[in-house]
């Protein structure tokens, strides 16, 4: 097979991505600056406040968001009393500001995206597959052009995030809005209902329970990203992972690990619970 040349694939893209570093930073380097300056000043806010007053907070939202049931308020107390008890209560909000950050970009990009591909059979025909490489893609290849573009830190790490996470908010926008009942859109069109309100007032509210099952799964995927983000110098419980893997240190891994469980858990339990209330 020797006489087949080789496609250079990588040349390409590294021209691609040297380029755009290029031609694009005076674009990078305000995101990267004012973006970083945002996580840092909510990581320092959530650490200001009392880790207590913190965890009873917490609990007390837990209480009433899961319909007044002790279950997830009592987990969720314990769970962060146990963080703050292992010395990791600094690792937490650090993770807890990027995951926060990634998930609200994740959802600001990924529902105004869902909508349109609701509206349009080309956009969706161009997005899905496009979606379908951003799904499939391992998790660590979204960290090379993180840090060809944002250099370290806390940015490139949410830059990563956003990219791997942002599929199911698009995926599931689009799903609500395309499974409205076709009976009440012509409803709303006998009453002279304009497109954008038959979209604020029919569509989305009835599509609310499939868009936050969408936003979910992206807080979810925005959290698995810690321990890989950490790679490239973000900051939290990740990077204690990541410490405990080159220093052979059992413990620490296994607390860091355990923490990150936990705070999966609260995060999952809340936003089905609210999921459930809103779809009631």
């Amino acid at each position: 097979m020797g006489f087949i040349n080789t496609i250079p694939v990588q040349e390409w893209v590294d021209l691609v991505t040297e380029w755009i570093t290029d031609n694009f930073e005076f674009l990078f380097e305000p995101i990267k600056e004012h973006l970083g300056d945002f996580i840092e000043w909510l990581s320092l806010s959530l650490q200001w406040i009392n880790p207590w007053i913190f965890m009873l907070f917490i609990a007390l939202l837990a209480f009433f968001v899961t319909g007044k049931r002790f279950g997830l308020a009592t987990f969720a107390f314990i769970g962060l009393w146990f963080i703050f008890n292992q010395g990791m209560w600094e690792e937490l909000m650090d993770t807890f500001s990027l995951v926060i950050t990634a998930s609200v970009i994740s959802v600001i990009i990924g529902v105004p995206l869902g909508i349109w591909m609701a509206k349009s059979n080309i956009v969706e025909t161009i997005m899905t597959p496009i979606l379908d490489f951003m799904q499939t893609m391992p998790a660590f290849v979204y960290l090379i052009p993180a840090v060809a573009f944002f250099g370290i830190g806390m940015v490139p790490g949410v830059f990563a995030s956003v990219i791997f996470a942002v599929p199911p908010t698009v995926r599931f926008t689009n799903l609500g809005i395309r499974q409205v009942s076709q009976e009440l859109i012509e409803a709303s069109d006998a009453f002279g209902t304009t497109s954008f309100q038959k979209l604020f007032k029919v569509q989305l509210p009835m599509a609310k329970k499939t868009i936050m099952a969408g936003i979910n799964q992206t807080v979810m995927l925005s959290l698995s990203m810690v321990v890989i983000a950490s790679m490239i110098g973000a900051e939290g419980l990740g990077q204690r992972v990541i410490e405990s893997l080159s220093r052979n240190q059992v413990g620490l891994g296994f607390v860091a690990g355990v923490s990150i469980v936990i705070l999966a858990i609260i995060i999952d339990r809340f936003t089905q619970s609210l999921n459930t209330q809103k779809g009631e």
